[in-house]
């Protein structure tokens, strides 16, 4: 798996607990399901993105 891939399974990951926590838990839940899609719209421009730097220190390789 590279740090892409790792990338797209977090961000998807994190986005299907986040809905799932704001229907069954609080509304506010979905303030995190926001910020994952800031983060993505933010990296799609820069480059970067903390969740990268992460992976690759858990032994994910680049493409």
């Amino acid at each position: 798996m590279t740090v892409n891939e790792g990338l797209r399974l977090m961000a998807g990951v994190f986005t299907l607990v986040s809905i799932l926590l704001a229907h069954y838990v609080s509304p506010y839940w979905l303030l995190f399901t926001g910020f994952v899609a800031l983060n993505l719209i933010q990296s799609a421009f820069t480059r970067w993105c903390p969740a990268m730097m992460i992976l690759r220190k858990l032994g994910l390789r680049d493409a």
